[in-house]
């Protein structure tokens, strides 16, 4: 059976609507989270004067440490919320 609902069986009626609105909202979740870190590491590790056309060594250092800690944080954030979630319920 594909994502989107089109399997080989004969109950297949097309798309799965559900599918294609859960896997729309990944997407724009995914693409919310890309563009914090963009917006957040950039601040934080260029600066604006733009004096080269690459990265240097520092900023390259701090823009691998400012993802690294922006995932971590991500990821005890989305851990947190499941307890709470799991024991919520």
């Amino acid at each position: 059976m594909s994502f989107l609902g089109r399997g080989s069986g004969p109950s297949s009626g097309g798309i799965n609507q559900d599918r294609v609105d859960m896997a729309t909202q990944e997407l724009d979740m995914i693409t919310d989270i890309f563009n914090r870190l963009v917006t957040s590491c950039h601040a934080k590790c260029i600066s604006t004067r733009y004096a080269e056309g690459d990265l240097n060594k520092g900023e390259s250092v701090c823009i691998d440490r400012c993802v690294a800690k922006f995932f971590e944080v991500n990821k005890k954030v989305g851990e947190k919320m499941q307890a709470v979630g799991a024991a919520a319920g």
